[in-house]
């Protein structure tokens, strides 16, 4: 709504006080304003969900075990938040071996994966899922390279991690793999679908 606007239904409001006794008179005062101004006011209350393609794309982020015990999970909310991405799923729990081995499918013959497997269910971890336009990838440059030591210093990795064994976050690494792995993290019924109101002044 421009200024016009705003000052338009203030100074209805205003007036309209004064007429509460009479639901004519309010009628009456409504009408001196061009229609075009209200029907403007009633579109910018009802307005439909974004057209931008991909504003719907989702990921995966998890907060492992030691960025759980280093009381890392508020600041690495915070990032994505601020960043304008919206947090559609979040739980916390101790995951399993079957859990993992289905995350990790594609590193189950690694030689590393048993001292994985041992870190993943070292402590609890928290499991986000989030979605805003072009997600997948954004959120894998703010996470930082595999190995802390390439990650870009004001990545999470980059801030928060020295070793590569203890890395502070996971977060999928295509659309496809988000796909999966929400699935497999997430029922259906534990995300929501919700409108944020600042999508309008963020992709628009």
């Amino acid at each position: 709504m421009d200024l016009l606007q705003r000052c338009v239904f203030k100074r209805i409001f205003q007036h309209g006080q004064c007429y509460l006794g009479s639901q004519d008179a309010t009628r009456s005062l409504a009408s001196r304003f061009p229609s075009a101004l209200l029907d403007g006011h009633r579109a910018a209350g009802h307005r439909s969900k974004s057209s931008v393609p991909g504003i719907g794309e989702r990921t995966l982020i998890a907060v492992k075990p030691d960025g759980v015990q280093r009381r890392l999970v508020g600041q690495i909310i915070q990032r994505f938040e601020q960043r304008g991405f919206k947090l559609v799923g979040l739980k916390m729990l101790q995951v399993s071996e079957d859990l993992l081995s289905q995350h990790y499918c594609e590193l189950r013959k690694k030689p590393f994966y048993p001292s994985l497997l041992h870190y993943m269910t070292s402590g609890p971890v928290v499991v986000m899922v989030w979605e805003g336009h072009n997600v997948v990838q954004s959120c894998r440059v703010m996470v930082g390279h595999t190995n802390p030591a390439q990650a870009q210093a004001g990545t999470v990795r980059g801030d928060f991690s020295v070793h590569v064994s203890r890395n502070v976050v996971h977060a999928s690494d295509s659309l496809e793999g988000a796909q999966r792995e929400i699935q497999l993290w997430f029922q259906g019924k534990d995300l929501l679908n919700w409108d944020c109101c600042h999508h309008t002044s963020t992709y628009e």
